[in-house]
């Protein structure tokens, strides 16, 4: 593993414990940074703004129904935001992976990366 993907990891899982109270699942986190890919690297893509409704369209969409297989409906967009909201409106930007990582273990769907 490079020490760039390394230094995220332990940031990604800091958040996870400071933000959420949660002790990181590292080998499930591991899982949702490789399913990221090189978009981690992105500054644009590695983070979801909280206050652009597209951006949080896309979580939806992309990530909820198309990745976790999840029926839409208001509570995937109530879940997203209640994440949002949880990571602190302080953090202007929030990772990526913590969002999804956070995401799939509350829906119960980490079997979506196997």
């Amino acid at each position: 593993m490079s020490k760039k993907k390394d230094a995220l990891l332990a940031e990604y899982a800091g958040d996870i414990s400071e933000k959420f109270s949660e002790t990181p699942d590292m080998k499930f986190l591991n899982k949702v940074v490789a399913g990221l890919g090189p978009a981690i690297y992105n500054r644009d893509a590695s983070f979801v703004s909280g206050s652009d409704a597209s951006e949080l369209e896309t979580v939806r969409t992309n990530f909820l129904i198309k990745k976790l297989g999840l029926d839409d409906g208001p509570h995937l967009m109530h879940a997203i935001k209640e994440v949002i909201r949880e990571y602190g409106t302080s953090e202007r930007n929030k990772h990526r992976a913590v969002v999804y990582y956070i995401l799939a273990r509350r829906f119960k769907k980490e079997d979506a990366y196997k």
